[in-house]
């Protein structure tokens, strides 16, 4: 039974009548059908602009007044099979206009704006506006349907990208770290523990990262965790300097989006150099969200790298997670390689 209810409604079959590509494309909608209004004559005097203002004005606010009724119904809606909550959408659309369509003809005759005058009089005026509202309601239901559902599908194959490139990234990481861990068990047992527990914290935070989100603050506190086993592997020659300044450690992101970089910067740039070098990560806060940039000396005659593969996850993440407001930026330069990372304050997914 549990089943069969799972395959007839699914958790996102209707679209957010509140956000605004939805409510822009209702109002288009509106004033199209104000336009073929107008063009239906009228044996009154008034001229055509002025019609066209007092119907863009009825309809937009029907409009308008549709989307509000079925926003605060999605919960209630989202409940129920697909087909019924469609026709029950559909049929609440009607019955809004079709009570809308009376308040403003009572409004219309005891203020004499004669508006109702090109769809008919009295009860003529509402069952033409709720006929119109039965057609186009379908046609715009269900595009908005269709359309929900690509972007439901856009969505899942995004995450199922992310999370098999986080999937490729661990391996790699894993095996750094256990050789490090070897390497001090008899020499350095203390430190080998130490790595050992940090480890455990890396790995707990990458196990919930394609679901669970964090903070800025979490993030570089797991940074440091991973730093600290490399300094164990790379003694000297690694040498960090970090600078979050005002950056606010509360603000939320995705898990595991910066030690992929830090990871790829010292894989990449300070491990090959026979001196090691300096990583630099600077924070700073936004107007509306926060910048991180990393940056990493290159070694001599080092290939440029564009589309790593730690690169490409986090880009993954990031457009996943953000949008198109999110951004990561790559700089590649003759002797130092910087990577700039900007996220929007705003609700991750």
């Amino acid at each position: 039974m549990r089943d069969a209810r799972a395959r007839t409604s699914s958790p996102n079959w209707l679209p957010q009548f509140c956000s605004g590509p939805t409510l822009f494309a209702l109002m288009v909608v509106a004033e199209l059908v104000a336009l073929v209004i107008v063009l239906v004559p009228d044996g009154g005097e008034r001229g055509w602009l002025r019609r066209l203002g007092l119907l863009s004005v009825y309809v937009q606010w029907l409009a308008l007044l549709n989307a509000v009724v079925l926003c605060s119904m999605r919960a209630f809606l989202q409940r129920l099979p697909e087909r019924a909550g469609f026709v029950t959408a559909w049929a609440v659309g009607v019955a809004v206009t079709a009570l809308g369509s009376a308040v403003v003809l009572r409004m219309d005759q005891a203020l004499g704006l004669q508006l109702t005058a090109p769809l008919g009089e009295g009860e003529r005026f509402v069952f033409v506006n709720a006929a119109i509202c039965a057609l186009i309601a379908a046609a715009l239901l269900r595009y908005l349907f269709v359309l929900e559902r690509w972007r439901e599908r856009v969505r899942a194959a995004a995450k199922a990208q992310v999370d098999a490139l986080q999937a490729r990234i661990r391996p790699h990481f894993l095996f750094n770290s256990m050789n490090t861990i070897a390497s001090l068990i008899r020499t350095r047992p203390a430190d080998a523990e130490r790595t050992v527990e940090d480890l455990a914290e890396l790995f707990r935070a990458a196990l919930g990262a394609a679901d669970d989100h964090g903070t800025l603050g979490e993030e570089l506190d797991l940074v440091e965790r991973y730093l600290d086993i490399e300094r164990l592997r790379l003694g000297e020659r690694l040498r960090v300097e970090i600078d979050v300044g005002d950056a606010p450690r509360a603000f939320r992101l995705p898990r595991l989006l910066l030690q992929p970089l830090v990871e790829n910067a010292i894989y990449h740039g300070i491990q090959p150099r026979g001196d090691g070098g300096t990583l630099r990560l600077r924070g700073s806060p936004l107007e509306a969200g926060v910048e991180i940039v990393l940056t990493n000396p290159l070694p001599p005659n080092a290939p440029v790298r564009r589309n790593g593969m730690a690169l490409a996850n986090i880009r993954a993440r990031i457009e996943y997670h953000f949008g198109a407001r999110g951004e990561l930026r790559v700089e590649p330069g003759p002797d130092v390689y910087t990577v700039s990372v900007r996220l929007p304050e705003a609700a991750v997914r």
